[in-house]
């Protein structure tokens, strides 16, 4: 799938703001479908609240905006770090009411939102920062809120955009949502047959969900066992840990005290953890 190559970049290199717009400016844009995604316009077609409140992280050109708003939806907010989409989408839409359009960084977007839309926003992100955006869905989401959309079923040699399998994706979002969807897509455009997932995830209202910085682990041999002492923590559903070894995200029952999680990890002196300010 060469056509899906925008760029190369390390799996733990963040592309900022300037690189996006670099990709724009030199149309490699090959993410860019042209029109809205037929599964996701499939789901659209079945969401029956017109009023409900919608994101769409990384929305890029936002074709599915486009099609939320041709369908009567009167709540859409669409954010994107490159200023070149986003300047396109206020004149586009300028006299429209129904959408907010933001340039701005995701992860420091604030709100509550009724259903979030993911199309090519989680695979452009580098792995290490897939447990922050497992916690910042969970945080937008109002309780009942839905994650829907695609996520790739496969690998790819350079990213992004960065690939996965479902089984990854479970351990990932376990215990933080409720898992109403995840299967292979029947109407991906033909260059992306059989290698989308569409998922369909609701938030679990009944859990704590926490990121925490972490220090002191060098080795997929200690990301192990720290994240063993952990889960066995009374109330802990689910414990995952960044693939650089720099963040862990925890589900738990209830709100597990810091020096809790210290305690347990204090076995090597090297090991930190406190809380990722939100």
């Amino acid at each position: 799938m060469s056509e899906l190559k925008c760029c190369i970049v390390s799996c733990d290199k963040l592309l900022d703001a300037s690189s996006w717009e670099l990709q724009y400016e030199a149309k490699t844009t090959a993410w860019d479908l042209g029109k809205v995604a037929p599964p996701i316009q499939s789901y659209v077609d079945t969401i029956p609240d017109k009023n409900c409140s919608i994101l769409i992280p990384g929305c890029g050109t936002s074709y599915e905006a486009e099609y939320f708003l041709e369908q009567g939806f009167t709540n859409i907010t669409v954010v994107d770090i490159a200023s070149t989409p986003i300047a396109a989408l206020k004149e586009k839409f300028i006299n429209n009411s129904n959408i907010q359009i933001i340039l701005g960084d995701f992860f420091q977007h604030q709100g509550k939102y009724n259903l979030i839309i993911e199309q090519t926003f989680f695979c452009a992100l580098p792995p290490i920062m897939r447990q922050k955006y497992v916690w910042k869905m969970h945080q937008l989401l109002a309780e009942e809120g839905i994650l829907a959309g695609l996520l790739f079923n496969r690998t790819f040699e350079y990213g992004p955009p960065f690939g996965g399998s479902k089984d990854e994706y479970k351990l990932l979002f376990h215990g933080a949502f409720d898992f109403l969807k995840m299967d292979v897509s029947k109407n991906s455009i033909a260059p992306r047959a059989n290698s989308e997932l569409f998922i369909v995830l609701k938030k679990n209202n009944q859990v704590v969900v926490n990121l925490y910085d972490f220090e002191g682990i060098t080795c997929n041999n200690s990301k192990e066992t720290v994240s063993e002492k952990l889960i066995a923590i009374d109330g802990i559903l689910n414990v995952s840990m960044s693939s650089n070894f720099a963040e862990v995200l925890i589900v738990s029952k209830n709100e597990i005290a810091i020096k809790v999680l210290q305690q347990v990890i204090s076995y090597d002196a090297k090991y930190k953890i406190k809380k990722t300010n939100p």
